[in-house]
């Protein structure tokens, strides 16, 4: 039952994290989820009968009744071997390091992302298992620290369940390095992603349509699309007259900006890339290579960089710029501009790329950073109406409250608004979106995958905690008549708690060591997703 409360409560606390709207949030039940809950922890407690029968089947009654007076057999006793695994495993766990803080650069794909990983967890398990080999023979050789106080008992503890012990710390220390990484990898995630969605849109609003309609056009199936009069005529028009003429009232928008985008038919991306071709091609096999590339003359763009609060750009009459902020398409057209020898021919005009690398920019609002490609070019280029491919208008709404806002968003997003009927009733396709659509939609997924995140980080924290918790709880137990043998000898209450937080903290220190190996490992996630 408490499980069934707290994944509600958590739930709300992840749609707290996003600033998801609660207005609609009911209380779920799952039938089907806690009759599987039951059926799979039923059959965990069989399969953990059924070994443990196995086991205790081994063992004869005289065993049985002395165990608890009998210590593990270290099976590593050679200590010039253990010490040569201590180490290899530090030198691999070295490396491992070495890849998460210097090396990260060099790691470029998921793939990648492993070696690390897998480095760290070998290199774990090897550092625990030759350090239970030499720790008691190396103590024991310094013979003044090993007959000091209570020293000769302690080390005799940790001897005590060796083969285990390893065992059980190195799965607690990968369970604590997936907690940690997860919790922090989603958290960082939510971060991440608020980042961008305030960077991505600085305005409330994108419309746009198609310009310059021809008589009819061909869909990717065959079919011929052919077109009436008025909506050639309206593809002619600008945007903002296209929404007065079907009864929008201007003044609900604030901060407009509009501007046409133009494609000539010469100017495609393969042209772009020129010699470059073969080399990229094989990298995204799928891309529409003749697809034609996005124009926007400076002037227009340095309207909606003034509107955006992003960089403007200068530019002279023999040049152009080459905008693009996604990532893989970025590094791609960088190649083509690197040696600073990119011409393109626009509109019967050269152009020489003003940089050999691809500038931040975007003019249409989205959930991350998705321009994969604008030609910047001087005002001077002979770009002719035809060549127009779309209108873009990009603004505010004139409001302040947040009601108010959600008032103007329904005008452009319900279906019932008077603005969609009559773009409808006269079949003008006006596409967009705007500011809290695209906030709703990717709420939707990042609350989803953070939920699952912080669940699998809280479910790896609590099943190392309890592994922990239970492996001291049985060990006090176990070793209850030990304690009470010191007593008999005439150690005090002082030197036998000294003796349990030796223990304890050598428990801790384990703990650590893995808290700092997981912190390496997720600034390498980090980095990765970043």
């Amino acid at each position: 039952m408490f499980g069934v409360f707290a994944s509600q409560f958590m739930s709300v606390i992840v749609a707290k994290m996003f600033e998801a709207d609660m207005s609609e949030f009911q209380f779920v039940f799952s039938q089907e989820a806690c009759i599987k809950t039951i059926i799979y922890f039923a059959i965990m407690y069989l399969a953990v009968m059924f070994f443990n029968t196995i086991t205790i089947s081994k063992y004869k009654l005289i065993d049985l009744l002395h165990a608890d007076k009998k210590n593990e057999k270290v099976k590593l006793r050679n200590p010039i071997l253990a010490i040569f695994i201590f180490i290899i495993g530090t030198f691999i766990l070295g490396y491992a390091y070495y890849l998460v803080t210097k090396g990260v650069s060099s790691i470029k794909s998921e793939i990648e992302l492993l070696v690390p990983i897998i480095l760290g967890i070998v290199s774990t398990i090897l550092i625990f298992w030759a350090f239970s080999g030499f720790l008691l023979k190396t103590i024991q050789m310094m013979k003044r620290i090993y007959y000091k106080g209570t020293n000769m008992f302690i080390l005799r503890q940790l001897n005590n369940k060796i083969n285990t012990t390893v065992i059980s710390m190195s799965v607690i220390c990968l369970m604590l390095f997936m907690t940690i990484t997860i919790l922090s990898s989603s958290l960082s995630l939510r971060v991440a992603m608020a980042k961008d969605m305030e960077e991505m849109t600085p305005v409330d609003i994108n419309l746009y349509k198609t310009a310059n309609l021809k008589e009819s056009t061909t869909k990717k199936n065959g079919e011929i699309v052919f077109y009436s009069k008025e909506k050639i005529e309206n593809s002619k028009i600008p945007l903002s007259q296209t929404l007065e003429n079907c009864g929008l009232d201007m003044n609900v928008l604030k901060d407009t900006v509009e501007i046409p985008i133009y494609k000539c038919d010469d100017v495609t991306t393969e042209k772009f890339f020129g010699k470059y071709i073969d080399t990229v091609k094989p990298q995204f096999p799928y891309f529409k290579f003749e697809a034609l590339e996005e124009i926007v003359k400076i002037s227009d763009y340095n309207k909606i960089a003034k509107l955006y609060g992003i960089e403007e750009y200068e530019l002279n009459n023999d040049e152009y710029i080459m905008l693009c902020n996604f990532e893989g398409m970025k590094n791609m057209r960088n190649i083509a501009l690197k040696d600073g020898d990119n011409y393109l021919e626009i509109a019967g005009e050269k152009y020489k790329s003003k940089y050999n690398e691809c500038k931040e920019g975007f003019i249409v609002i989205s959930t991350s950073h998705s321009n994969i490609g604008i030609i910047l070019v001087p005002d001077s280029c002979n770009l002719e109406e035809e060549d127009k491919d779309m209108y873009l208008l990009a603004g505010n709404f004139n409001a302040k409250k947040e009601e108010e806002k959600e008032e103007i968003h329904k005008i452009f997003a319900d279906n019932n608004s008077e603005l969609l009927r009559n773009l409808a009733e006269k079949d003008f396709k006006v596409d967009g979106m705007t500011k809290i659509t695209i906030i709703e939609s990717s709420v939707g997924v990042a609350t989803i995958v953070t939920f699952i995140a912080i669940y699998l980080g809280l479910i790896f924290l609590i099943a190392s905690s309890a592994i922990l918790a239970l492996k001291q709880l049985t060990e006090s137990t176990d070793n209850k008549e030990r304690y009470e043998v010191l007593r008999r000898i005439g150690c005090d209450e002082k030197m036998i708690n000294k003796s349990l937080f030796w223990q304890i903290r050598n428990f801790l220190l384990i703990a650590t060591y893995s808290c700092s190996n997981s912190f390496y490992f997720w600034h390498t996630v980090c980095y990765d997703y970043a």
